[in-house]
């Protein structure tokens, strides 16, 4: 148990790179075309048009990503091969291994992990003309299209600059951190990692008057223990109970 709980608190890493409470995205993603009644005579059923979401570069939020799932269109199903440990944050440099950018290194910008893509800024520009016609030359609009992790792309070493292979390692005071195959260098998680869509980090967020203080919230206040809810009353209490219990058997 404390092995357990020590592992855990030890991983310092954005379980989602969106930062958004779970419940809030799985409310967006579940699709429900009728639901049964909230009533006792009526057995708890929803009926839902879609099962799995379809992922582009919208994230479930967005009124896009609605558009593209709503039960009026029909788009063919994506296999992609999910990555054990997402290792690509936000803010990371990478370098890009194929394609019209070659060689050159940017900043992660935005991720949609359901797709194993990263944008990188300013690389793999993609332009197109808006509202072109004979009497309007139109709008040039430029955006980023995606790079595959782990074929597309890879990570820069801090230390010279160069792509590198890296993997997970534990220090000496418990922390996982990501470090570089080739020169052990540790490749730190940028801290735009953690904020949130409005652009909000934990540590600069201000407490208000209705709110639990941090403290509070990280004091452990409960260890669990091998006993029973009569058994922890007794040792409060002071009480001594010398009964013995008759043998039980399950069967």
């Amino acid at each position: 148990m404390r092995l357990t709980r020590f592992l855990a608190a030890a991983r310092r890493i954005p379980e989602n790179y969106h930062n958004m409470p779970q419940r809030y995205v799985d409310r967006h993603t579940t699709f429900i075309s009728k639901r049964a009644p909230r009533l006792p005579q009526y057995t708890q059923k929803i009926f839902r048009y879609k099962t799995e979401a379809y992922y582009d570069e919208w994230r479930p939020w967005q009124d896009d990503f609605k558009r593209l799932n709503s039960e009026m269109v029909k788009v063919r199903k994506v296999f992609v091969e999910p990555k054990r440990d997402w290792s690509y944050f936000r803010g990371d440099r990478v370098e890009v291994l194929k394609g019209q950018d070659k060689g050159k290194q940017g900043v992660i910008i935005h991720m949609v992990k359901e797709r194993n893509w990263v944008y990188v800024q300013g690389l793999n520009i993609k332009r197109t003309t808006l509202n072109q016609d004979e009497k309007n030359m139109g709008n040039i609009v430029c955006y980023e299209e995606p790079y595959l992790i782990d074929e597309e792309v890879k990570l820069v070493d801090p230390s010279d600059l160069a792509p590198t292979d890296f993997e997970w390692r534990y220090d000496d005071q418990g922390l996982l951190l990501r470090v570089s195959t080739r020169t052990e260098r540790v490749i730190p998680i940028p801290e735009s990692a953690f904020e949130t869509v409005d652009y909000v980090e934990s540590k600069n967020y201000k407490e208000q008057p209705k709110d639990t203080p941090a403290d509070l919230v990280r004091q452990v206040t409960f260890e669990p223990e091998v006993k029973t809810f009569e058994m922890d009353i007794c040792e409060t209490m002071g009480i001594k109970d010398e009964r013995i219990p008759y043998p039980m058997y399950w069967y």
